[in-house]
């Protein structure tokens, strides 16, 4: 039985899709390729549609089912797109993990929930392949948080590597729309904070570009303490794991609360740099506490937000004890974690083994993750 998998992953940034082929050992044995991957953008139109239906609670159903199924389509183009590129044929893939698009994700609600959109039949009907999908779900109606997913693959991904395993503390940060950390020895992941949501938002909004190509802009400014400062009062940050969150918190209406409330304690003179600058370290800040907290030593970093320059600069500068390095040095881009880690997902639910790591998400157990639609 055929061992190549896809990921499909579209994250909080709401930038485009990344995929990736998977070739996975058989059960038991140790190792796995990635074969190829990689990134289908989305149009400006559909980015926006996408992050107003994350942040509107009264979209209307017409409007959510069709941009499901939009975005099943612009998967399975994805996806034929990245097959044709390996000469692999639909046939050979035993499913596609697919983490849909986020667009609410409420746990700690009375009544947990959290929603990710794609019509799953239409993409297995557009591609002829088992998708596996709604993977957080069943976390969360274990009592987890049903995030940060990824913690379970980083902990599998790293036993790969023995030769780069030591005794200290060793961790990966994922950057994307939302920060998470995985703790590797101690077997703990949570989402730390914003990562380039509020960074691209308010880059959009003042050039119109989706984000700050390495940080070249915020650079143009200067940090506000007060403004950081009360960013980081916070709740949130405070808040013991395991905990996760998403642009339904941290959001437009977020920033906008703490400029005016700095304003309103102390007069600001400011140009909108010093804004992109201090929301930058405020991304590097709330990492790398968490960083010094746990005496991490060494943290790979991926997403995309381990491309912006000054980003990582500044995050060295707050956690100047901790080594950083790419998963590069691991031998996988950092683009392509995430995509490889919902393949791995759809690997282990096909194999009928668990997905989540109950000391990340706080689920009362070990659970098999997703729903499957087969070809």
């Amino acid at each position: 039985m055929s061992n190549l998998f896809i990921g499909l992953m579209s994250g909080t940034s709401a930038d485009g899709v990344d995929v990736a082929l998977v070739d996975f050992p058989e059960s038991g044995r140790p190792g796995f390729r990635i074969i190829d991957a990689l990134d289908i953008p989305y149009s400006e139109t559909f980015r926006e549609q996408l992050l107003q239906l994350a942040l509107n609670d009264r979209c209307s159903k017409h409007q959510l089912a069709t941009i499901s199924g939009e975005l099943a389509d612009l998967f399975a183009q994805a996806i034929h797109k990245l097959l044709r590129q390996c000469d692999v044929s639909p046939q050979q893939i035993r499913a596609i993990g697919s983490h849909g698009h986020t667009i609410d994700h409420a746990p700690n609600n009375r009544l947990a929930y959290t929603l990710q959109i794609t019509d799953h039949a239409r993409l297995t009907e557009k591609t002829g392949i088992s998708v596996v999908c709604d993977f957080r779900s069943r976390d969360v109606a274990a009592g987890g948080q049903g995030a940060p997913l990824v913690p379970a693959f980083h902990r599998w991904l790293f036993a790969q590597y023995p030769e780069s395993q030591h005794s200290y503390e060793q961790a990966f940060i994922n950057i994307g729309g939302i920060s998470n950390l995985t703790l590797l020895k101690k077997g703990l992941g949570f989402d730390c904070g914003p990562g380039n949501c509020l960074i691209d938002y308010w880059h959009h909004k003042h050039t119109s570009e989706a984000f700050d190509q390495q940080g070249k802009t915020a650079r143009k400014g200067a940090l506000l303490p007060e403004l950081l400062a009360s960013m980081l009062g916070d709740n949130y940050f405070t808040q013991p794991a395991p905990k996760s969150t998403g642009r339904e918190y941290f959001n437009q209406a977020w920033l906008e609360h703490y400029l005016k409330g700095t304003a309103q304690q102390k007069p600001l003179n400011f140009d909108w740099h010093d804004v992109a600058y201090t929301l930058t370290a405020l991304t590097a800040k709330v990492i790398a506490d968490q960083l010094n907290q746990y005496h991490c030593r060494e943290v790979f970093i991926c997403g995309g937000g381990s491309h912006n320059q000054l980003l990582t600069e500044l995050l060295q500068h707050y956690a100047p004890e901790t080594e950083l390095k790419s998963t590069s040095d691991l031998g996988i881009a950092p683009d392509w974690i995430e995509a490889t880690a919902f393949a791995w997902l759809a690997y282990q639910t096909m194999l009928g083994r668990p997905g989540n790591l109950p000391s990340a998400t706080g689920a009362i157990g070990e659970r098999i993750l997703g729903a499957i639609y087969p070809a």
